[in-house]
């Protein structure tokens, strides 16, 4: 699945002054980032704020990145959660056909055991024959995908192609990379640790400053695949503040503070998250300047 090797961003959904779905800002921001150099889009992930859309405006997210993007990059659509039975209504009902892989984050909430996850995404990947990739963040779903469950549902399932690796912690994405049959893609999670994921064997990032600063993250990211260690270096030290601002106050308010900045969508945010404040929203305008000069 070399599609998937590199860049792909979690895209947030823009809205209005009024909290509804921004479509031309949208249009925008896909321009943007396909214009920057990534190499695959993510719709609908947690940085989209999926938890408070509806099912009309889901469908109308995917519907105005489909349009935008024009088959120019594959899409990865989020369908995950933590009712396994809904899970498979949505993979089996909605219409997939622009759809390149899935995106399915592990349940939350319930904590399920690690059998428990397992036997998830066994139902998971028998009801599609789209390409998955198994989401791991345990800082949002209170339990932890270990290894050994990843190598077993990439050892059983076809169709279970990679894993995004949110867990912060190297020595497991490097137990992963280690042991992973030959092809799986281990995807990091965390903008901060992509660097040195990849340069252990990792396939890149699913990112969330990638969308902001597309040109600059994404070559970092090249440069780390093809082994220029001091070029990919030189750039990930200058990201690296961006990184940390725009999680200061929760995802997906820092980014959407850079898009205010870059004049392409409001910087709003639907409750219960809150917009960036002004002076996070000052910091990232003053490192957007400094990037851009």
């Amino acid at each position: 699945m070399k599609k998937f090797i590199g860049t792909g961003v979690a895209l947030v959904t823009p809205f209005t002054k009024d909290t509804s779905v921004d479509t031309v800002a949208l249009t925008t921001i896909v321009n943007h980032v396909i214009d920057g150099g990534i190499e695959y889009l993510v719709v609908l992930g947690t940085t989209a704020e999926n938890a408070v859309l509806s099912l009309e405006e889901k469908q109308l997210v995917i519907d105005t990145v489909v349009k935008a993007n024009n088959k120019r990059l594959p899409i990865v659509l989020g369908i995950g959660g933590n009712n396994t039975a809904a899970v498979i209504e949505e993979l089996q009902t909605r219409d997939l056909s622009d759809i390149d892989a899935i995106l399915s984050v592990s349940p939350y909430y319930n904590k399920p055991t690690q059998e428990g996850i397992y036997q998830h995404f066994k139902a998971v990947a028998a009801a599609t024959t789209k390409p998955i990739i198994v989401y791991n963040v345990p800082g949002r779903t209170a339990s932890n995908i270990l290894p050994q469950t990843v190598i077993r549902l990439a050892n059983d399932f076809d169709n279970i192609i990679g894993v995004k690796e949110a867990a912060g912690d190297i020595v497991q994405a490097m137990r992963l990379i280690k042991d992973a049959p030959k092809d799986f893609l281990v995807i990091s999670g965390d903008d901060m640790i992509t660097l040195p994921m990849v340069q252990v064997g990792g396939a890149g990032v699913i990112s969330v400053i990638g969308q902001g600063y597309p040109k600059e993250f994404s070559q970092m990211v090249r440069f780390a695949l093809a082994g220029k260690t001091n070029e990919a270096n030189e750039l990930h030290y200058k990201l690296m503040p961006s990184i940390d601002y725009i999680f200061e106050e929760g995802n997906p308010a820092g980014i959407k503070a850079i898009f205010e900045i870059l004049g392409l969508s409001t910087a709003t945010v639907r409750l219960p998250l809150v917009e960036a404040s002004t002076a996070l929203k000052e910091k990232l305008r003053t490192f957007t300047e400094a990037l851009n000069s």
